[in-house]
């Protein structure tokens, strides 16, 4: 049994553009000499266009250590998740949605999850089509995170979300629009799994660094704009 700690660099919501500038490449390198994986929590394209995944794919292809991933909301953008997700797959990233990965004896499970709301002010599936329809979408993520987690018998796991699964992370983002960061139904499913060692995401642009699941699981909001402890877009964390 691998018992050796591994170092995990998470970012999200690095939003690459078709006209983007920033050197993505250097921060690859430099998290390489850092991490043993990256997790991409999502939001990885501005707009959801291929040409954009070929600009991140250029970035990622030489970065030499394994690359997991879920989409965000951006991605979806354009209609073309297929096409986006094969680009990125041919460049070494693993996406998580519906496939964990085991990598160092820690298993990774993901998906990019939904809003809904958090504790008692969650939304419930009642009245329209559409609220039902909202919660529907909510809960079906959930459930195919937990039955991402069910695959994994590590004893070490790390949880890639795009949405949040804690009012906690998402707190510095206008109240009124916390319903549309996450939900509390990706926490419950996480409680439920005692191996579960550490979650990231992003999608909270102004949300805080930190939190934990009622069962004390922390939580890392790891958007591009949030405060690390690093000092740099991406948080290291050990699982």
């Amino acid at each position: 049994m691998d018992e050796r700690r591994l170092t995990v660099a998470a970012i999200g919501d690095i939003h690459v553009g078709e006209t983007t500038q920033y050197p993505f490449r250097e921060l690859f390198q430099e998290i390489a000499g850092k991490a043993d994986v990256l997790a991409l929590c999502g939001d990885l394209t501005n707009h959801g266009k291929p040409r954009e995944a070929e600009i991140l794919a250029d970035a990622l292809r030489a970065i030499g250590i394994p690359v997991v991933a879920v989409f965000g909301n951006h991605d979806y953008e354009c209609g073309h998740l297929e096409e986006i997700e094969h680009i990125l797959a041919q460049a070494g990233v693993r996406f998580l949605d519906g496939a964990p990965q085991e990598i160092g004896g820690v298993g990774f499970a993901g998906v990019k999850g939904f809003g809904g709301g958090f504790g008692n002010r969650m939304l419930d599936s009642f009245g329209e089509p559409a609220i039902k329809q909202f919660v529907h979408e909510a809960v079906n993520e959930a459930m195919r995170l937990e039955s991402a987690l069910r695959q994994l018998d590590t004893e070490r796991v790390f949880v890639v979300l795009h949405y949040a699964p804690i009012a906690a992370t998402v707190e510095g983002e206008p109240t009124e629009i916390f319903p549309f960061l996450g939900s509390s139904r990706l926490a419950e499913t996480i409680d439920r799994f005692d191996n579960v060692r550490a979650v990231a995401h992003g999608h909270a642009h102004h949300g805080s660094y930190t939190g934990k699941t009622l069962r004390g699981t922390p939580v890392y909001n790891v958007a591009q704009t949030i405060p690390k402890e690093t000092g740099r877009p991406y948080a290291l964390i050990e699982v």
